[in-house]
């Protein structure tokens, strides 16, 4: 399996990651923890480094218990611990039907206390702030990331869905080694972070590199999610309006795909792959045969005039995407 080193940390890490969410939430109704396991041990087997999760990731069990995705992924990885390198995050709590961010720092003690007990570990290779808390400096983040780090609870620490000054401002205080925001070839709004990321030597990992499923051109327009437990049933790319939007891009993937011999979401991980070393994807998924496509597509090469043809054709297509701007 083809390697990544995320930022300036030497930590190496597969070129393509795996996003735990789906595991527990917003994909359906959660795996049991059984089948949760099962699926990333399958991935590690395959040749997967680099698991995400995070506190905010739950859901119901049929029982009523909570679906904890940090406990799946802990107890999963428990036994080769140190073989691998686990990602989560703090600082988001659902309400409702909106985030509450939290970020200050007796928050962040206590989050990390629990996503220690609940990944059965004694440290966190990599410490996300899953959102930016407007309340909270970027500095005083960074101060309380630098005594976790002192403290050997957390190896490295990220900033997710970040800006330029924040990212600037924290890593002033304590270098921050990922930034994990949404890109796709349908969401490309935090492309003008890449020249700051190559300034600072910080590693991109990349959330919904398939925009959600989408890219992977597995769905029509009459497919159908479950209501209120996956967040595909309310995304706008999945509405007849943002399958036409779409219609030209899902072509060039699927003639690419076939003159490449592999498929649409290949050549979608591959196209960012191929467009800076220091981008890493994470895209997730419950079925062992998308485990296994998904880790190939670092093994799929794009050229510079194919990547070209392809950012001509995103250049000039509104896309219907979820989070998007």
């Amino acid at each position: 399996m083809k390697q990544r080193t995320l930022g300036n940390s030497g930590l190496r890490v597969s070129a393509v990651g795996l996003g735990c969410m789906g595991i527990t939430h917003a994909s359906g109704q959660p795996m049991s923890k059984h089948d949760g396991m099962e699926v990333i041990r399958k991935a590690y087997g395959m040749g997967y480094t680099f698991f995400d999760t995070a506190e905010c990731y739950t859901g119901i069990y049929p029982d009523g218990s909570t679906a904890y995705n940090e406990e799946v992924v802990g107890k999963a990885l428990h036994s080769i611990r140190d073989k691998v390198t686990i990602a989560t995050k703090f600082g988001v709590r659902h309400g409702g039907n909106r985030l509450i961010l939290d970020s200050r720092p007796a928050t962040i003690r206590a989050s990390v206390e629990g996503s220690l007990a609940r990944l059965g570990t004694d440290y966190i290779d990599l410490y996300y702030q899953h959102r930016i808390d407007p309340n909270v400096k970027p500095e005083t983040v960074a101060e309380t990331m630098s005594a976790l780090i002192k403290e050997g609870k957390i190896r490295h620490w990220g900033i997710s869905e970040v800006n330029e000054e924040y990212l600037r401002r924290a890593h002033a205080v304590c270098p921050v080694t990922a930034v994990q925001n949404r890109y796709s070839m349908m969401a490309r709004w935090h492309e003008s972070l890449f020249p700051i990321l190559e300034e600072l030597g910080i590693a991109f990992v990349a959330f919904s590199p398939l925009a959600n499923g989408f890219l992977s051109g597995r769905y029509e327009e009459n497919t159908q999610f479950e209501q209120g437990v996956d967040f595909r049933s309310f995304m706008p790319q999945y509405t007849k309006k943002g399958f036409d939007r779409s219609r030209e891009l899902l072509e060039l993937l699927n003639e690419l795909a076939k003159r490449k011999d592999a498929t649409p979401a290949q050549i979608s991980l591959a196209w960012m792959l191929c467009k800076k070393p220091f981008i890493i994807p994470i895209p997730g998924s419950r079925k062992a045969e998308r485990l296994q496509e998904n880790l190939h597509a670092s093994e799929t090469v794009l050229s510079t005039e194919e990547i070209s043809m392809i950012d001509s054709l995103l250049d000039k297509t509104d896309f219907l995407v979820f989070g998007g701007h």
